[in-house]
């Protein structure tokens, strides 16, 4: 399902994407399809460029209007067809990795470079369980420091979000190892917010 196109970036691994709405397409996606912590991919050419959302800011260009309007909002449309709202929803993408066309993960930062109106992508389980598995079928978090150096002040409520995510369904022993990452993330935040 299709719920934003990119739309700027502020490095290599941060975009910023717009998330789609009624003037895009008749389905908008809801909330909870761009919500924080949601793996999106990126598709270019026969590969998928992996990432999650952990951040978002409203777009409201007639907040500080406050010249007189000449119709009410509702008619707008009809004595004013060339109208557009630019009200809107943009969304933060850390990129995380790639699938290339032959199925192969690369977790880390990823060669390409997304242009501007491709499409964002909500991530099936399988997307996301496929992006996790190591070559054994085990669990996989290469990404870790690149969410804690890139994410700023998200970073730790990411992690744990996405370790929350992941803990669902995966074996006892990848359950142990989230659980020891969840804990020494707590721990950071614990002796982060002491620091003078």
């Amino acid at each position: 399902m299709t719920i934003a196109k990119i739309v700027g970036s502020n490095s290599h691994v941060d975009y910023i994407a717009r998330v789609i709405d009624e003037l895009d397409t008749s389905k908008p996606p809801d909330a909870d399809d761009y919500g924080f912590s949601t793996f999106v991919s990126v598709p270019i050419d026969e590969s998928k460029i992996i990432g999650v959302v952990y951040n978002s800011m409203l777009m409201n260009p007639d907040y500080a209007n406050y010249g007189p309007r000449l119709s009410p909002t509702p008619e707008l449309g009809t004595f004013s067809p060339d109208f557009i709202n630019e009200q809107g929803c943009l969304i933060g993408i850390l990129l995380l990795g790639s699938i290339d066309k032959s199925g192969t993960v690369l977790q880390g930062v990823p060669n390409r470079v997304i242009p501007a109106g491709m499409d964002v992508v909500k991530c099936d389980l399988e997307t996301v369980t496929k992006f996790h598995a190591d070559s054994d079928g085990g669990l996989q978090i290469h990404y870790y420091s690149q969410v804690i150096s890139h994410a700023g002040n998200f970073a730790a409520p990411l992690l744990e979000s996405v370790i929350e995510r992941l803990s669902n369904g995966c074996s006892d022993s990848d359950a142990k190892r989230l659980a020891v990452l969840k804990q020494n993330l707590t721990w950071q935040r614990t002796v982060g917010g002491m620091r003078l």
